[in-house]
C-alpha cells in the first residue's frame, strides 16, 4: 500500500519516496527495532496528550509504552479514563507484536552468523595472518603445532570439502571454497595475509593435485604479489612450474619419503631413526642465515659461535647448491647463507 502511494506522489515530493527507500534497505533487524522505536515514542506521547494527570510529563507516558511492550507491568504508570486504556490495549498488541519480533530476529540473527561462522561462510578481518589451503593430516599437524607455539597468530582454513570448521579454537577462520576462485580468497582477506601454505589436494591423482596447486598459487601471487608462499608438490615435472608461477619455497614431499623409504631398504632402522631425529626438531625450526657476522670463519668455527647462542649450523648454501655438514675447514663466504636449526621462539 504504502509504495502504491508513494509512486502517485508528485515529482517534487521525490525526497520521500528515497528516503523510504533507503529505510527498506536497512537490515531486517534495524527496520524492526526502529519501527517498535517509533510506536514507543509515538503511544508515550499519545498517552501524555490524552492523560496529562496520570503522565505528567512524555517521559512518563515514554517509560508506561516501554514497560507494558516489554510486558513487565510495574503498575506505577497506568491509564485511568476509557480512551487512555483503548490506547494501552493498542499498544500492547500493535507495540509488544513488534518488540517480541525484535528479540526472536536478534536471536535468528546470532544463531545464523554462528552457523555461517562455522560453515566457512564469513569474511576474515584481521590481517599478518597464516593461510593454510587443503584439510589433510598434514595440515592439521601444522595448525596444532602452530597453536601450540604461537597463541597469537590467526590461522585461515581454506578447504571445499569441510562441511565446517573442523578445529574448534577461536585463532582458526574457516573459509569454505576453492583456493582458486578470487571471492574465496577475498573472503580469506588475502592481500593482508603475510604467509600461505599450499597442501597437495589428497582427493587428486599427482598431476591433477600438482595443477590445482599452481592454479591457486597463480590466483594467490594475482592478488597478494608480495605475499610468502609455500607449495606441496608431488611430481618433479611440475617443480619448475612452481617456481615459474611464484612460490618461495617448494616442497616435494614425495621424493623425501622415497629418499627415506630407499634408504630403509639399503640399511637398518634409517626410518626409525631418522623419524627420532624429526620428533627431536618439534619445537625447532630449520632456517637459513645471513653469514654477515661469520664472513671468513671456518664452518667449525662459526658453528661454534652460534652454539653459544643455542642455535646449531648444519650446511651452507652457496649458490643454487646446499653443503649439508661440509668439511670443518670449509670458510665462509660473503654471499653464503648459514643453515641453522633454533628454537621457534627465537
Amino acid at each position: 500500500m504504502w509504495s502504491i502511494l508513494l509512486e502517485r506522489l508528485p515529482r517534487g515530493e521525490g525526497m520521500h519516496h528515497r528516503i523510504y527507500t533507503s529505510f527498506l534497505r536497512l537490515p531486517t533487524l534495524v527496520r524492526i527495532l526502529t519501527m517498535a522505536i517509533l510506536l514507543v515514542l509515538f503511544f508515550g506521547i499519545i498517552i501524555h496528550i490524552i492523560e496529562p494527570d496520570s503522565f505528567p510529563t512524555v517521559f512518563e507516558g515514554i517509560w508506561w509504552a516501554v514497560i507494558t511492550t516489554s510486558t513487565v507491568g510495574y503498575g506505577d504508570y497506568s491509564p485511568e479514563t476509557f480512551l487512555g486504556r483503548i490506547v494501552g490495549i493498542l499498544l500492547i498488541f500493535v507495540g509488544a507484536g513488534f518488540l517480541s519480533t525484535y528479540f526472536i530476529t536478534l536471536a535468528t540473527t546470532a544463531v545464523s552468523r554462528q552457523n555461517n561462522y562455522l560453515e566457512g561462510k564469513v569474511h576474515f578481518r584481521g590481517d599478518k595472518h597464516l593461510i593454510i589451503i587443503g584439510w589433510n593430516e598434514r595440515s592439521k599437524e601444522i595448525i596444532q603445532t602452530i597453536r601450540t607455539l604461537d597463541q597469537f597468530t590467526d590461522i585461515i582454513l581454506i578447504d571445499e570439502t569441510l562441511e565446517s570448521n573442523p578445529i574448534m579454537d577461536a585463532k582458526v577462520h574457516f573459509i569454505r571454497g576453492r583456493a582458486s576462485q578470487d571471492h574465496v580468497l577475498i573472503k580469506a582477506n588475502i592481500a593482508t595475509a603475510e604467509k600461505v601454505l599450499i597442501t597437495a589436494d589428497q582427493h587428486k591423482d599427482e598431476l591433477d593435485a600438482d595443477m590445482n596447486t599452481i592454479l591457486a598459487l597463480l590466483t594467490i601471487k594475482g592478488l597478494n604479489p608480495n605475499i610468502t608462499a609455500i607449495v606441496e608438490v608431488l611430481t618433479r615435472e611440475q617443480m619448475a612450474n612452481a617456481k615459474r608461477a611464484g612460490a618461495d619455497e617448494i616442497i616435494q614431499s614425495n621424493r623425501m619419503m622415497s629418499y627415506i623409504m630407499t634408504n630403509c631398504i639399503a640399511t637398518d632402522r634409517v626410518v626409525s631413526t631418522f623419524v627420532e631425529v624429526l620428533d627431536e626438531l618439534h619445537g625447532s625450526r630449520v632456517h637459513f642465515h645471513p653469514s654477515n657476522d661469520y664472513v671468513s670463519q671456518s664452518f667449525y668455527t662459526a658453528n661454534g659461535n652460534l652454539l653459544k647462542d643455542g642455535k646449531l649450523l648444519i650446511g651452507i648454501k652457496r649458490g643454487e647448491n646446499t653443503m649439508v655438514n661440509p668439511p670443518q675447514e670449509t670458510v665462509i663466504e660473503k654471499q653464503d647463507e648459514l643453515l641453522i636449526i633454533d628454537s621457534l621462539s627465537q
